[in-house]
């Protein structure tokens, strides 16, 4: 029995190493009795999404097989799968990259986030949607991930704020907002006020004082009151840093890893494509990113605080207490920033100025600036700007000359934060989808989807919408990308669709993981800080997952027909 045991617990230990070599060894049928290119390459694509889903392989490093495995199946040469491993998107990854570093190191980024907050109030309501706002404004211009970590310690230094206040004994009158106004609970009270939930008689909400001084005392050191309307404050404080990250980050091409992806893969397989730019991607996801972080605040804070919406006529009057001690927070944590200094003008000009020129550069409705150079069109993108004014983040001097000599960034200020993970990852993706191109494998599937075409052009949109969405909760967004989009693009030409009319929602709809810790980092910071659990994000995301999905419907089937004349077949198609 004890052998049996140790068994069982030596083939758990080592359940990774078991899927790395059995994932392969089922899928030889493929390579071995098929035999064709077409059965080789998903082969090769199979075993990458296994991978990628369950990782027990770095993410990185899976991105590496089309690089092993194409030139031993005679798919692609060495040489030429190489060349896919590095292109545009790496440049302009490098230039934002550069941009987020200086904001982040001269802390640029807290300035416009305690601005924001402090603009639309202390109510825990527009409290909550202040720092969605300023979390989602900052993700439309660095990497998810920064942005919630930039925000959340704001967040959490406000919540815990408020908390003391209750501690210390603060009480108001009527607070339907907070409503942190039950008597002092400590760790001890909480567990009273757990077993009176079970008597009908006491009301849920409610912690019931049984402590004297001394016991307060004796309770758990540092332990702050928490009423279930404490933790509901909590709880959709946290969830909406976490959900806004996401939604912001769609708005721009560079705010997310798969718009950037999706970018290049056009340039890849449709090179006379020249449709998506800066401009016009903000045009179209700009809307949608508002919609949805509306909605989703109002989802929020009817899931955690209820259906009482008159705080949306209550902006003025007299302030409680808590939302004193939160404004104080706030006020005190935006004073310590002190004057605007030299560092974070020359970042925030730097920023304007990249942002000027993508929006300029060609944005379809007059000419740009990019037309100044009429014997190189096409030759300038958006990766040219981001990178010039990056390499300027090295060279401009941070002090005057009566210090020594030091660059806005330096070479280990961008390390650290340049994420070689997505830049390997894409760089797979990109060999992945050259892979399916060269076998035959894209065609393949497109003419098996192809009864999909019998359906109305929405519904196979929504259909590949709520897989995508689907998947994404599993797996990485730039994996679920890489391995949809040379899916789907064949697919929009098998049913003579404009490819732009499937790829866009279905790239939009990769950065909806909103169910689970594991869905993407910024979800799995937020977790980190112990104020949510698995299933209050699993209630709380399917409810954006459907706006999210929704919006995205709305945007192309309206404001996105004529921005890109989806109704049309292009001819770089």
């Amino acid at each position: 029995m004890k052998m049996l045991m140790g068994l069982r617990r030596g083939l758990w230990n080592y359940r990774s190493i078991a899927l790395i070599i059995l994932a392969p060894l089922l899928l030889l049928p493929l390579p071995l009795v098929i035999g064709t290119k077409e059965a080789e390459c998903a082969f090769v694509l199979l075993l990458m999404a296994t991978y990628w889903m369950t990782e027990v392989i770095p993410l990185p490093m899976t991105a590496m097989l089309p690089a092993i495995l194409f030139p031993t199946f005679g798919i692609i040469k060495s040489s030429h799968v190489a060349k896919e491993y590095f292109k545009d998107f790496h440049f302009l990854l490098v230039g934002v990259i550069c941009l987020a570093t200086s904001i982040e190191k001269w802390g640029l980024h807290r300035r416009v986030a305690l601005r924001l907050v402090t603009m639309v109030g202390v109510n825990p309501a527009w409290l909550m949607l202040g720092f969605m706002s300023g979390c989602a404004f900052i993700s439309m211009w660095v990497q998810n991930t920064s942005a919630v970590a930039m925000v959340m310690p704001i967040v959490e230094a406000v919540l815990q704020q408020i908390l003391k206040a209750k501690e210390e004994g603060c009480v108001s009158e009527d607070n339907p907002g907070l409503q942190l106004d039950e008597t002092d609970c400590h760790f001890e009270k909480m567990k009273e006020a757990a077993s009176d939930q079970k008597r009908p008689d006491v009301p849920e909400d409610t912690c019931v004082q049984i402590q004297t001084p001394s016991q307060s005392v004796a309770a758990q050191p540092g332990a702050l009151s928490r009423c279930k309307q404490d933790l509901m404050m909590c709880k959709a404080m946290c969830l909406g840093i976490a959900y806004s990250s996401n939604i912001g980050g769609i708005s721009t091409l560079p705010g997310t890893s798969p718009n950037l992806i999706f970018s290049e893969y056009l340039n890849q397989v449709y090179p006379n494509c020249n449709c998506i730019n800066f401009a016009n991607w903000l045009v179209l996801c700009l809307p949608i990113s508002v919609i949805m972080l509306l909605l989703t605040w109002i989802w929020l804070y009817w899931l955690f605080f209820g259906s009482d919406f008159r705080f949306l006529c209550q902006r003025g009057g007299e302030q409680s207490q808590k939302e004193a001690a939160a404004r104080k927070v706030i006020e005190e944590e935006y004073r310590s920033l002190g004057p605007m200094s030299s560092q974070e003008i020359v970042t925030a000009v730097v920023f304007l100025t990249m942002v000027l020129l993508w929006l300029t550069r060609s944005p379809g409705f007059m000419p740009g600036w990019a037309s100044l150079f009429p014997h190189h069109t096409g030759y300038i993108t958006d990766a040219t700007v981001a990178l010039l004014l990056g390499l300027l983040l090295f060279i401009i001097p941070a002090y005057g000359p009566s210090r020594q000599y030091e660059a806005m960034i330096s070479w280990d200020n961008f390390q650290a934060l340049m994420p070689w993970k997505v830049a390997l990852l894409v760089g797979g993706g990109f060999a992945l989808a050259e892979g399916t191109k060269e076998s035959g494998l894209s065609l393949w599937v497109a003419e098996l989807l192809t009864p999909l075409g019998e359906l109305p052009v929405l519904a196979t949109i929504a259909i590949a919408c709520i897989i995508v969405t689907t998947v994404t909760e599993f797996a990485s967004n730039a994996a679920t990308i890489t391995i949809f989009l040379p899916i789907l693009s064949p697919l929009a030409e098998a049913i003579h669709v404009n490819p732009l009319y499937v790829l866009i929602p279905t790239t939009l709809c990769t950065s909806y993981s909103f169910l689970l810790p594991v869905s993407n980092p910024p979800n799995a910071i937020v977790f980190g800080y112990g104020h949510i659990t698995v299933m209050d994000m699993v209630k709380a995301g399917l409810g954006v997952n459907v706006i999210g999905v929704l919006a995205t419907l709305l945007a192309v089937t309206t404001w996105g027909v004529p921005l890109f004349s989806l109704n049309t077949y292009p001819d770089w198609a």
